[in-house]
């Protein structure tokens, strides 16, 4: 091993340099960089460092800040952030949907004179909960050629967003999905001797995905039926996780949904949502 590459393995993060990049992605997405985080910040970045051949923290930070085209800070919060994610993953949001969200919407949507069904899977990752929750919405709704029924997609990574785009997913991947489901909404071919399963053209044509960054302008009004946003709040302060949640009220439909993860809650954050069971509120 060359004399660089040991030093490149072995750099230190200063708290200037750890503060510089908490404050740059802080402005960048929202997501909070607090003191815990200094050794997953340095163990991260140093593999951008190494792949770029740069020589110190400040180096790469100064690399960062002066490229116009955002590849590189888009690379960096990619970097940082985790795309832990399943199949029906928090399955209790999935048998709500079924058993009460989709009766009562569609008993509104009757009512209203309308076919029109829109959801938001807010931080997508590599598409697993978007691709679950038009499985969800197919099997729950009959005569479904009737009904206008979009899921939007969006996630701060558009690294993630290709591999949700592609719908290819390994045996592992798919574990979580049962039998008779798997049958009738993916597909097996083999790749380097393995079958790889593709998610079937029919869930691909109700899901748009798109690069969106939760901290700016959304390129969207509403109505939305309800939204998934779960564990991507984990990473925000209070008074940003505040903000986001009284977005998501302006954008719902009334009688709407919001979804949150499993250790994320809206205790402390002032907003008009009405609390229906743990991680799961409703617009009133």
């Amino acid at each position: 091993m060359c004399a660089f590459a040991i030093l490149n393995e072995n750099l230190v993060l200063s708290e200037q340099e750890f503060e510089q990049f908490s404050k740059l992605v802080y402005t960048h997405c929202g997501i909070d960089l607090h003191d815990g985080k200094k050794e997953l910040v340095r163990a991260r970045l140093s593999k951008l460092i190494r792949a770029g051949n740069f020589g110190s923290f400040s180096e790469y930070y100064d690399y960062v800040i002066a490229d116009s085209t955002g590849a590189a800070i888009s690379e960096l919060t990619d970097s940082i952030s985790t795309n832990l994610t399943s199949f029906f993953r928090e399955p209790q949001h999935f048998a709500f949907l079924t058993q009460t969200l989709v009766p009562e919407m569609l008993c509104r949507k009757t009512g209203q004179n309308t076919r029109r069904i829109r959801a938001w899977s807010a931080g997508c990752s590599s598409g697993e909960e978007p691709y679950s929750i038009a499985i969800t919405l197919l099997e729950a709704i009959r005569n479904q050629g009737q009904w206008d029924l979009k899921i939007l997609a969006t996630d701060i990574s558009r690294k993630i967003l290709n591999r949700a785009q592609q719908g290819q997913y390994d045996d592992e991947r798919i574990s979580t999905i049962p039998p008779a489901v798997k049958s009738k909404y993916l597909f097996a071919k083999r790749h380097n001797g393995q079958p790889l399963y593709h998610v079937c053209p029919n869930l691909k044509e109700i899901i748009v995905f798109k690069y969106l960054n939760l901290m700016e302008n959304w390129p969207f009004q509403g109505p939305i039926d309800f939204i998934f946003c779960r564990n991507v709040m984990i990473y925000f302060d209070k008074s940003t996780q505040q903000r986001l949640v009284n977005r998501y009220w302006q954008v719902l439909e009334r009688g709407g949904y919001l979804f949150t993860g499993h250790s994320e809650s809206l205790t402390g954050i002032d907003h008009k949502f009405r609390y229906i069971q743990p991680t799961i509120y409703k617009k009133d």
